[in-house]
């Protein structure tokens, strides 16, 4: 009853016998508009959600909740009754406990008027000492507005045609489970790329900046929730299988960091905004995460903070100011969960103890590569990360960028963190204290280098790269916090951790590879593994890319292969992640692979197995003692959604494994198949 309490949620404790329903329950779908959901699993719990608001001049006050172990619940095991109130925007949680482990469960809600909600499916998680293969799914990054959840009907398609022993366990949700910031139809006609727009939530209060709209209440961010959850696919998925979930950035804000918002102008206080998305999030998602206050309340403490600037920080780059502090820390996310004797699920909130991005400070501006798309310096990345701590304590006074010598703005400054200093703290003992066969980090964003040597384009290709050494492709995540990043996997070395892999999001292109603290021409020694998987629907790199870069630019064949008249553009980027931009621009100019690997730079990725820019879909993975398999599951741009049951055609498939690596080896990774057409994948 306390573990409940301090979830939110009532109880249902599993009764004696099985027995018949004896709830009237008459199946309403319409009063109940956002389904049911299941998240979380424990061998012996599982927390069930639901919505019923007053609709078509129903109203209700309680819930009858049901579990049982048939869906005609002939044989319910769990029953409770649980209150509705507007404070939490008549969502309801409930705990349902005393289960048996690894088994498939039904649930349902009932009103005081007989009227039903769906029917929801659950699965409770193995025994910690249960051997047999863990099987689930991950994915991140929906964008309900600008594309069509069809990866989550070819995931219930496929998981239906396996045996039951082959089924899913669960879905892995890595964040931007929603996008906060909306277009509104009438101000952008065009679209986004080639992408409809639709008109799924208008903001009550919200924010009009340039042409898009953000929340500002509570009810802003409700109604956005609200609206996601209208979605067909993404409800019957929700109401298919439990779902573990952590946020990413935009559950807040764009390019937000702690309890502050950015949307390109400069640092902005949000601090009643972090609050009003961290409470939105607790009510609907159903997830084992505390919120601050009394621990005990059946809902949201909201602390009551003001909007104001961050002026002091700790050495982790943690504003000190206290209501920064009561917004980020009004629900803590990070935790973890325990899968039979093969997985811990280790879950971290890469977002609301961030130190500011450096490269979204007013003094990294000198050291943009304006002439360079989607790119910044690895190397004046790493020296403003690490601040003082560069070079081990003896960083430059100046940089040299663009054949300059500018000042070194953080050269007295501490290094960044992306995890804070009391989370960080959490993530080492559990990496060390895990007795799972795999220690699975859902770290919804990535820390595998897409790394590209424009220093190494021929002469009279294009401007000089203006520094000596790599561009990196991505920079909002492990890219940017590389300091830390290596502090993580020296611990793991010196503690020789062995199966440690990462579940990451956020960069809309599927990616497999192993992590090394340096890579060549610095020593290459691979730590762990990683696995990103391609968005749901959100636009990636590759799309924007292809409608954003002007047909002349001098390195379009970098980014985009143009084959045969009539063809596809294809993601050249995937070469040149994988091989260098000498191999892309052999490919444009041959139209030969094979030419195109002969012009490989052979150290631009010895970690990369795998990578696409322009993926969408899912992941699936299948965890067993002696090895870990990740299959990417890719569908064609999902820009309508169509009415076939699989959800439409499959792109590709392809599985990367890793086995299980001894104390003191380095993990490697390998392709086991594939199946369709792999786009400029070499």
């Amino acid at each position: 009853m306390r573990m409940a309490a301090s979830l939110g949620a009532c109880l249902a404790w599993r009764s004696g016998d099985p027995r018949a329903s004896k709830t009237s329950w008459q199946e309403r779908r319409d009063l109940y508009p956002q389904g049911v959901a299941s998240g979380d699993p424990h061998p012996d719990s599982v927390i069930l959600w639901t919505r019923r608001p007053s609709l078509a001049g129903s109203a209700a006050r309680t819930l009858t909740v049901e579990v049982a172990d048939d869906p005609a619940f002939r044989r319910v095991v769990a029953e409770s009754t649980a209150r509705l109130s507007a404070d939490a925007d008549w969502t309801c949680r409930v705990l349902a406990a005393g289960l048996k482990p690894a088994h498939v469960y039904w649930y349902r809600f009932t009103d005081e008027h007989g009227f039903g909600s769906r029917v929801g499916r659950t699965i409770t998680a193995p025994a910690v000492n249960d051997a047999r293969p863990v099987r689930f799914a991950f994915v991140s990054c929906q964008n309900v507005q600008q594309g069509a959840s069809t990866a989550y009907r070819r995931m219930i398609w496929e998981d239906e045609q396996k045996s039951a022993s082959e089924q899913l366990g669960f879905v892995l949700h890595l964040g931007d489970f929603v996008y906060e910031v909306v277009w509104y139809p009438e101000d952008r006609p065009q679209g986004v790329y080639a992408r409809r727009l639709r008109d799924i939530v208008r903001y009550g209060d919200g924010e009009k900046i340039g042409d898009f709209h953000v929340p500002t209440t509570v009810d802003d961010y409700r109604a956005l929730y609200r609206a996601y959850l209208l979605d067909p696919d993404l409800q019957e998925a929700r109401a298919r299988w439990p779902f573990v979930y952590v946020w990413d950035n935009h559950e807040f804000s764009w390019k937000g960091w702690q309890s502050q918002q950015n949307f390109g102008g400069g640092v902005r206080p949000a601090q009643t905004r972090k609050v009003a998305a961290n409470q939105t999030w607790f009510e609907y998602q159903p997830a084992r995460v505390i919120h601050a206050g009394n621990s005990l309340a059946d809902r949201f403490a909201a602390p009551a903070v003001a909007n104001a600037p961050l002026r002091n920080f700790d050495d982790q780059g943690l504003g000190l100011e206290p209501g920064n502090l009561a917004a980020i820390n009004s629900l803590k996310l990070y935790r973890t969960l325990r899968y039979g004797r093969h997985v811990e699920l280790i879950l971290t909130d890469n977002r609301s103890y961030r130190a500011e991005p450096v490269l979204d400070r007013a003094e990294a501006a000198p050291f943009q590569p304006k002439q360079f798309p989607f790119v910044a310096s690895q190397d004046v990345v790493e020296l403003l990360d690490a601040g003082r701590a560069y070079n081990r304590g003896r960083p430059p006074e100046t940089i040299r960028f663009d054949g300059k010598r500018l000042p070194n703005p953080r050269r007295h400054m501490p290094p960044q963190s992306m995890l804070g200093a009391a989370q960080k703290a959490w993530l080492f003992e559990r990496l060390r204290s895990s007795k799972a066969t795999w220690k699975l980090w859902g770290n919804s964003v990535g820390m595998l280098d897409w790394r590209i040597d424009f220093q190494n384009l021929p002469e009279g290709v294009g401007p000089r790269w203006p520094a000596s050494g790599y561009a990196l492709l991505s920079d909002d995540d492990w890219a940017a916090y590389r300091f830390e990043r290596a502090e993580v996997l020296d611990f793991v070395r010196r503690l020789r951790v062995t199966g440690v892999a990462t579940l990451c999001g956020d960069r809309h292109a599927f990616s497999a590879g192993v992590v090394s603290p340096a890579l060549p021409p610095e020593r290459f020694e691979p730590v762990i593994a990683e696995f990103i998987t391609g968005s749901v629907s959100a636009p990636g790199l590759f799309e924007a890319a292809e409608y954003a870069l002007p047909k002349d630019h001098p390195l379009l064949p970098v980014y985009l292969y143009k084959p045969a008249a009539g063809a596809a553009v294809q993601p050249a980027m995937n070469v040149t992640l994988m091989h260098g931009v000498r191999a892309s621009l052999a490919l444009q100019k041959t139209g030969d692979t094979s030419r195109a690997l002969a012009a490989r730079n052979a150290e631009v990725a010895p970690h990369l197995a795998f990578v696409d820019l322009g993926g969408h879909g899912y992941s699936v993975v299948r965890a067993s003692g002696d090895q870990l398999e990740v299959e990417f599951v890719c569908i064609p741009r999902p820009l309508e959604r169509g009415d076939r049951a699989d959800g439409g055609p499959l792109a590709y498939r392809v599985t990367h494994r890793v086995k299980r690596w001894s104390r003191g080896a380095a993990p490697r990774l390998e392709r086991t198949t594939f199946e369709g057409d792999l786009p400029c994948v070499l």
